[in-house]
């Protein structure tokens, strides 16, 4: 016999729920031992630190490998190097340059200083030579003196050749 009223099916799952809730949760899990905020923080030994600088070392090698392939191999930004091409530079002081420029079939001559670029011949565009190491020492070359010439009227003063 049973005494106690029937209830809807419902209303006896949402009781066996509730009564489910109300248990502790921390008996049914495992427990941890507790550790001091000191203990939990990692300690960084010079291992660690000797590992950080040589991977800082290692990428940073790499960066400039990488810019130094790519000026010793003449990589192109942006794919359009074609228009443009610089032939021959001299330096004429510090901070001035005598460049020569192919642009569609032409040669520029430049007079390149830090505050401004200055056409100072144009000519059509000619296969450059390739001379021998002694015959370019027996005689100077015309850019140098170009360059020379070019010293001389930028400082009115007049200077041996080498």
């Amino acid at each position: 016999m049973n005494l106690l009223p029937r209830r809807p099916r419902a209303v006896h799952l949402l009781a066996s729920a509730i009564a489910l809730a109300a248990l502790p949760v921390h008996a049914v899990l495992p427990t941890v031992p507790s550790h001091s905020a000191a203990e939990a923080a990692p300690v960084v030994g010079a291992g660690g630190l000797l590992q950080a600088g040589f991977g800082m070392v290692v990428v940073l090698g790499l960066i400039f490998l990488c810019a130094w392939l790519a000026r010793r191999f003449g990589l192109q930004r942006f794919g359009g190097g074609n228009v443009v091409k610089v032939v021959s530079s001299s330096n004429v002081g510090q901070r001035e340059r005598v460049v020569v420029v192919e642009v569609s079939g032409t040669w520029l001559v430049l007079g390149v200083t830090p505050s401004q670029i200055n056409t100072l011949h144009t000519l059509p565009a000619q296969a450059v030579p390739q001379a021998p190491a002694a015959a370019s020492t027996a005689a100077p070359k015309p850019i140098d003196l170009f360059a020379q010439k070019l010293r001389e009227s930028i400082t009115g003063k007049t200077r041996p050749a080498p």
